[in-house]
């Protein structure tokens, strides 16, 4: 499938692709648990061993990197997952990344017997698997209840403001800001809180706020069943605010409108319900 120019391949529902047969192979849960389904401790090691004994590299691949800077290559629009991306449980996931923070803490120069410093790595190891990386892990996403519309409402219902943290998946540091979910039932309707759960599910792994905006709009139109979907994110960008630039007024604004959405008047509708421009 082919999506503003970008390659893209269908979607399980969980925001992550599988292999159309056609190219590169994306990962879902489905058959990563089905084919890995045990993770041994000699699988965790191996992971250990692949980095920690890897050299520091000045090959092509790494001045490529270091060519392309600020850069960044647009991806697929769904999250990009390894086939063993389940290999491990999350303890193991715990194990593997406490033990990599210790040596980046260290390389840095830190000195983990200090009382503060000492708990550090294991923190952020639970924080990644269990907090905001969580999203990565389909058995998280939330279960979307769905109603009948019995109220017969056939004008656009309107969630705004939606606090949303994610992650930045080029320096992952945080993005922060807000996001508008709006859509128009086809015959049933969403609890309210189901979409600030959508939202959040999808924000919980590393992203780029494009990606992030197209994954939450898919989500909402399959759920609902109606094309008649639009999401808008504004956003700021961490690694804009807090390293290079370090612009700390700017934010990034992305829109998606689907189905009547994308028809002008009702595009301004929305926009002017938002008391935002209806140029946006």
């Amino acid at each position: 499938m082919h999506r503003n120019g970008i390659n893209t391949f269908p979607e399980n529902g969980n925001g992550l692709a599988r292999n159309n047969g056609n190219g590169p192979r994306r990962t879902t849960a489905h058959d990563t648990r089905k084919t890995n389904g045990i993770a041994s401790h000699d699988q965790s090691d191996i992971l250990v061993r692949e980095t920690a004994d890897a050299p520091v590299s000045t090959d092509s691949r790494t001045q490529e990197f270091i060519a392309m800077g600020d850069d960044h290559v647009p991806g697929a629009i769904d999250t990009p997952l390894r086939e063993d991306a389940f290999a491990l449980t999350d303890a193991q996931k715990i194990t593997v990344i406490e033990s990599h923070f210790t040596e980046i803490m260290r390389t840095l120069g830190l000195d983990l017997r200090d009382d503060s410093l000492r708990g550090t790595p294991h923190r952020v190891a639970k924080m990644f698997v269990r907090e905001i990386f969580s999203g990565l892990d389909p058995a998280n996403k939330p279960s979307a209840t769905v109603f009948d519309n019995a109220f017969k409402y056939g004008e656009m219902l309107i969630e705004k403001n939606v606090s949303l943290h994610t992650t930045c998946e080029h320096h992952f540091l945080p993005i922060v800001g807000r996001a508008h979910v709006a859509y128009i039932s086809s015959g049933t309707v969403i609890g309210l809180s189901k979409i600030n759960r959508i939202v959040d599910y999808f924000a919980r792994r590393p992203q780029v706020q494009e990606r992030l905006t197209v994954q939450i709009a898919e989500e909402l139109a399959r759920v609902l069943h109606t094309e008649d979907v639009a999401v808008i994110i504004d956003a700021k960008h961490f690694c804009v605010a807090a390293r290079g630039i370090q612009d700390t007024h700017s934010s990034t604004v992305t829109a998606e409108y689907r189905g009547r959405f994308a028809e002008a008047p009702t595009r301004k509708e929305l926009l002017s319900l938002l008391n935002l421009s209806a140029t946006a």
